[in-house]
């Protein structure tokens, strides 16, 4: 399986040259069933779009474990529990705060290369716990890191998700927490959520809220529209904002798919606002 795409973007007060670009893939996948019930799979996935010499994007393992569980070990390309949840806040194609050359992306998680995942949905109908570590590599990870989190999706449709967790990548570490909510009602969908990143470092901390609201206008069809602040310690710094509305649509195999954000105060300078896009056509084989 593989996917291939073509993408322009292009930004206001950037001299950003060519804004076209292809990403390409082929996914390499095996799975099998153990005489215990256990299932086994297994993901590389093959991808050099930029040229740089590297091949493997991303290489798991996972052993589900039925009612135990779900185990993965991403050698690259995993995932820890805050990183897949830094920004959920419904969209039908970018986060507020993406497309924009030096905006501060919101703190996700302890991810990294060589690190376990662990799930478990079958403790109480509609609850999923999860946790993830992060093992240090003596260089720039001082420590290694863990993160857990909760996810209750009880209620027809509507889901809530809390998650915590010690980021030690870095030689100053972040303590994160992280909660959301979302409710979808037979077209519309909205999110809130809000998180705190609090650093060793003094005047360091960041706190991030969002907003999203989607609409599917049909089943191959949505537009979004969503905002974002971060607000700094550091009292000498302006709180980013970011606004953005998206739109996608999928029609078999192909897919299309365009967003506009705008951010102010970009990285906290006052005098730094910008626009950014994209409009990307995709496939999928």
């Amino acid at each position: 399986t593989g996917g291939a795409s073509i993408t322009f973007s292009g930004e206001e007060q950037t001299t950003k040259g060519n804004g076209w670009t292809m990403n390409e893939g082929v996914t390499f996948a095996a799975s099998a069933e153990q005489d215990n019930g256990w299932n086994i799979s297994v993901t590389q996935v093959l991808n050099s779009d930029d040229l740089s010499g590297s091949v493997f994007d991303t290489r798991i393992l996972t052993v589900d474990m039925g009612d135990t569980g779900v185990l993965t070990f991403a050698g690259t390309g995993g995932s820890s529990v805050l990183d897949a949840i830094d920004d959920v806040t419904p969209n039908a194609s970018e986060e507020s705060w993406d497309d924009v050359t030096g905006a501060d992306a919101i703190v996700g998680g302890t991810g990294g290369a060589n690190m376990f995942h662990y799930s478990n949905s079958s403790l109480m109908d509609g609850l999923t716990v999860s946790a993830s570590y992060t093992p240090s590599n003596g260089a720039t990870e001082v420590e290694s890191s863990s993160d857990y989190g909760i996810k209750f999706t009880g209620i027809d449709g509507l889901t809530i998700g809390a998650a915590a967790g010690e980021d030690n990548s870095a030689a100053d570490s972040l303590d994160i927490t992280n909660l959301y909510a979302t409710y979808t009602m037979d077209s519309i969908s909205v999110g809130y959520q809000t998180s705190e990143a609090d650093s060793e470092t003094a005047d360091a901390d960041k706190d991030f809220t969002a907003i999203g609201l989607s609409y599917a206008v049909s089943e191959d069809m949505s537009v979004s529209i969503n905002s974002s602040t971060i607000e700094y310690e550091n009292a000498t710094l302006s709180d980013q904002e970011a606004m953005g509305v998206s739109v996608s649509y999928t029609m078999g195999s192909m897919s299309v798919s365009a967003n506009h954000n705008t951010v102010d105060n970009i990285a906290g300078a006052a005098t730094a606002d910008r626009s950014g896009y994209a409009l990307t056509l995709g496939f999928a084989f």
